[in-house]
């Protein structure tokens, strides 16, 4: 059977929201990262390229495999174990200290996402089975730096990021989070006390503070452009699977 999407112009553009030069740097990514070696079975039946659309379009559109099947001229089998090969070769790049550490300015938040695996999340304020991820983007270029593993939902910010290794990123990085971030070392916005309302400079502060920090909500919201993020079915590592490739198209979308 004869698939209808391959790894053209208009099908690239169309499916996966990168240009076809975008998605060639996904493409390169991967094959460097040995996506092209046997699959530990029979040759794969779609070329790299066809198979790198595959996961991407996944990500973008969170069809079923049995949806995406026709779509490629292959079996769900054969779908179900190319995203499985391909998901960990997607990753972000870890993120290298900057040299101009001091200079740089960061922003962590937190975003719940719906999941199945009920060993991933748990029920979270908002009134579904979810999990708390953690993503910090450079303020200034708007791209992601580093992005932890899951929590379940119902977990604070605060103890996430704690226990999410992420702080040991930012050493020397001024990074700003919001309210729920007290006391862990962030840069937080002014809180009232009772009896003593903000003093004009710290509604001030406040004020900008709350401007810079919606460069994150800007960046969650164009990542759940791809629907993966919006209702996850993947089990056990696919969420973070998920969030570090659809970062790093995320990435690839607005640097090239």
């Amino acid at each position: 059977m004869a698939g209808v999407l391959r790894a053209d112009r208009v099908w690239v553009e169309t499916f996966t929201g990168l240009r076809l030069r975008q998605f060639e740097g996904l493409l390169r990514v991967v094959r460097e990262r040995g996506g092209n070696g046997p699959g530990g079975g029979r040759p794969w039946c779609l070329p790299l390229a066809d198979r790198v659309l595959l996961v991407a379009v996944y990500y973008r559109t969170n069809l079923t495999m049995r949806q995406l099947a026709p779509l490629f001229g292959v079996s769900p089998a054969t779908v179900c174990r190319v995203i499985q090969r391909l998901r960990p070769l997607l990753a972000l790049e870890p993120a290298a200290r900057p040299t101009d550490a001091a200079d740089r300015l960061w922003i962590v938040d937190g975003t719940l996402i719906p999941v199945r695996d009920r060993t991933v999340g748990a029920s979270s304020r908002n009134y579904r089975f979810s999990a708390n991820v953690q993503v910090i983007i450079d303020a200034d270029t708007k791209l992601v730096v580093a992005t932890a593993r899951p929590a379940p939902g119902n977990k604070a910010d605060a103890h996430v990021w704690r226990n999410s290794g992420l702080p040991a990123q930012c050493q020397g990085v001024t990074v700003l989070g919001d309210g729920a971030y007290i006391n862990t070392g962030l840069i937080v916005p002014h809180r009232k006390r009772q009896g003593r309302p903000l003093l004009p400079g710290e509604e001030e502060d406040n004020a900008e503070h709350r401007k810079i920090r919606a460069r994150v909500e800007h960046a969650f919201a164009r990542m759940k452009n791809y629907k993966i993020l919006r209702d996850c079915r993947q089990r056990g590592d696919g969420l973070h699977h998920a969030v570090q490739a659809v970062a790093h198209m995320h990435n690839l979308a607005l640097a090239t």
